[in-house]
């Protein structure tokens, strides 16, 4: 996970994106429908980045058997302070197949719900562009 990791904190969104597997399931802390494939959740990604202030991971888990992760953050968006969790799954390639992402308080959620859907024509384009 130390890949992801380093690939997040150093903003190198392309080599987050060459870490997805093409399958990849993305679950939002704010939308009810998982997004599936690689184009999508590289795009949500990287809106991620443009929406999180001084985003940073304080901690990170591993599983007995190597493949879940679980990376807990801190940012900001706009004024509200968000705590985070990225719960991450390996494939057998060791890709990454599964994302789920879990954010606290209720008011960092829904700031963070506005400001994501505030992105979402440009994520859209973005997915779009990828997967042409």
């Amino acid at each position: 996970m130390r890949a992801f990791r380093e690939a997040v904190e150093a903003g190198d969104l392309d080599a987050v994106e060459a870490l997805l597997a093409e399958d990849v399931v993305f679950t939002s802390p704010v939308v009810f429908k998982p997004y599936a494939g690689k184009a999508i959740t590289a795009a949500i990604l990287r809106g991620a980045a443009r929406v999180f202030e001084d985003f940073r991971y304080e901690r990170e888990l591993a599983g007995d058997d190597g493949r879940d992760h679980a990376l807990v953050f801190a940012a900001r968006v706009g004024d509200r302070t968000v705590q985070g969790c990225d719960f991450i799954h390996l494939d057998e390639d060791g890709l990454i197949d599964g994302i789920t992402v879990m954010v606290r308080p209720l008011s960092g959620a829904q700031a963070l719900a506005e400001a994501m859907g505030a992105q979402f024509g440009r994520i859209a384009e973005e997915a779009e562009a990828r997967s042409a």
